[in-house]
């Protein structure tokens, strides 16, 4: 039975890198899997891992309409998808890869934050939750800097964790005066970025 499944995970947790392994042991022997992206940090039509590795994606910008891409994957006669950043997809999106599980019997794995960086669930990931087959947080975890498990993707702008601002901001998390930070809930609520001196 095709499913749709989703894995998440903090940043740095490994989404990606888990997403292109996937996309690459199942391409093993079989030319039916695509490789999806709703917003790869290198904003290129790719799928990038920060240990190194990536692969060419259909770049599926949010909030558009999923028939063009729907109907590329019937011609092309996939049969399985592997979605990158699925927390950026709006909610029709995600129950337009419902659709395709249930009536065209494709398994969908879609990877992707829970959180975002006010500790809101993101509206895709939401939607996820709510109607997948099943979803699973990645063994993988990152840590604080403490050394406890980091639960909180910290969006840290000039050094002071953000309270407020735009839910979708993407591209790499360490260039210009921008750049994340996975604390625990501890050091998210203090917005304590180290230790002190």
């Amino acid at each position: 039975m095709p499913e749709l499944t989703f894995t998440y995970g903090t940043m740095a947790a490994g989404k990606s890198t888990l997403a292109l392994q996937l996309c690459w042991q199942l391409r093993q022997g079989r030319s039916d899997v695509a490789l999806w992206t709703f917003g790869d940090r290198s904003d290129a039509g790719m799928v990038t891992s920060r240990i190194g590795i990536e692969a060419s994606a259909e770049a599926v910008a949010p909030g558009t309409d999923l028939a063009p891409h729907i109907e590329r994957l019937r011609r092309d006669g996939i049969n399985i998808l592997v979605i990158d950043e699925a927390q950026f997809a709006s909610v029709e999106q995600i129950d337009a890869l419902a659709q395709i599980v249930d009536d065209l019997a494709i398994d969908v794995h879609a990877f992707g934050l829970s959180a975002d960086f006010l500790l809101n669930l993101f509206p895709g990931s939401a939607r996820l939750f709510a109607i997948s087959d099943w979803a699973h947080e990645l063994p993988l975890t990152s840590t604080c800097w403490c050394g406890q498990k980091g639960r909180c993707n910290a969006r840290v702008v000039d050094g002071v964790v953000a309270r407020e601002g735009n839910q979708f901001f993407t591209g790499d998390v360490n260039e210009g005066v921008v750049h994340y930070q996975v604390l625990c809930r501890t050091h998210y609520r203090s917005g304590q970025l180290r230790a002190e001196a």
